[in-house]
């Protein structure tokens, strides 16, 4: 076991890096009250994000979740108020960090009527009137599975529309909170429908018991609902009253299944222990347009 433990730190090893990208970025979140979902959920990626890549996942609608899912170090309870004002200071803030791709995520607010739909269309659009050129990624919750709230946002068109199943579908109720696995697959196969142009993604942590099979079948869930882009990450749990991990994926495990889900008709995947939703997205929407490209051909 102890040869083990020492090899899977080895590949979960994070390098810090602490430059003046990352310190300028933290100091500007700051001044415009925003959030992040790289702090709130304790990204590995996040120096890495912040300091080399200069990208960031905004978290909007708050840093108070209604849900309490068991993976997730977002705090839970009931938020207070709606700021109105925000999507204007995440346009300004894109544009002060020149953003060439943007994902805009948010907590859950299963107390609004429209689950935040509206404020994410307006994020879109502010977004857009200051940073034309910008591609913008957005990562809802299901909305309440309101087909109605769903459409508000697409109608503001992203560019990429990323769901998360989270899980496998047998863990999908113990490792998430309200969720419902048909709902999302649901939800995604919607915002295709209203939207047929705009590629859309899902993706699955591996590490908490779930089978290879029971992937493989995630896989072939969200093909089915005309899913484009998959991620596959190594679940970590972020402190001692989460969900533990099962097991450490080996990288050649994750290599095995980008090269499945690649092969199942996925126009892009990336897979590996330290990989999250938002990792490396700037070039997922590149490889989605060119795949789109080569299709209408």
């Amino acid at each position: 076991m102890v040869g083990k433990e020492r090899i899977k730190q080895d590949w979960l090893k994070i390098k810090l890096n602490t430059n003046e990208n990352y310190r300028g970025l933290k100091k500007m979140i700051r001044e415009k009250k925003l959030h992040t979902v790289c702090e709130e959920a304790r990204c590995p990626n996040l120096h890495e994000c912040w300091a080399i890549r200069k990208t960031a996942t905004f978290m909007i609608l708050g840093d108070i979740c209604t849900r309490s899912c068991r993976f997730c170090a977002v705090k839970t309870g009931m938020p207070t108020e709606l700021d109105l004002e925000e999507p204007m200071r995440v346009a300004e803030s894109v544009k002060q960090m020149g953003l060439h791709h943007v994902v805009v995520t948010s907590v859950a607010r299963d107390d609004l009527q429209d689950g935040g739909a509206s404020i994410f269309a307006e994020t879109i659009r502010a977004i857009r009137r200051l940073n034309p050129l910008t591609t913008v990624e957005v990562l809802p919750s299901d909305l309440g599975g309101v087909y109605e709230n769903l459409k508000i946002l697409m109608d503001a068109r992203p560019d990429i529309l990323n769901h998360n199943i989270e899980t496998i579908r047998r863990l999908s109720d113990r490792v998430r909170a309200k969720a419902k696995y048909e709902r999302s697959l649901e939800f995604l196969r919607r915002a295709k429908e209203l939207q047929p142009d705009i590629p859309t993604k899902s993706s699955i942590m591996v590490g908490l018991g779930e089978t290879k099979e029971e992937i493989l079948e995630a896989m072939d869930d969200l093909r089915a609902n005309h899913v484009d882009i998959l991620t596959i990450g190594q679940y970590l749990a972020p402190t001692k009253e989460h969900l533990k991990v099962e097991k450490y994926y080996h990288p050649d495990e994750f290599a095995e299944l980008k090269e499945i889900a690649l092969s199942k008709g996925f126009s892009h995947c990336e897979s590996g222990p330290l990989v999250r939703s938002s990792y490396h997205a700037d070039e997922q929407v590149a490889q989605a347009k060119k795949a789109e490209q080569s299709c209408s051909c």
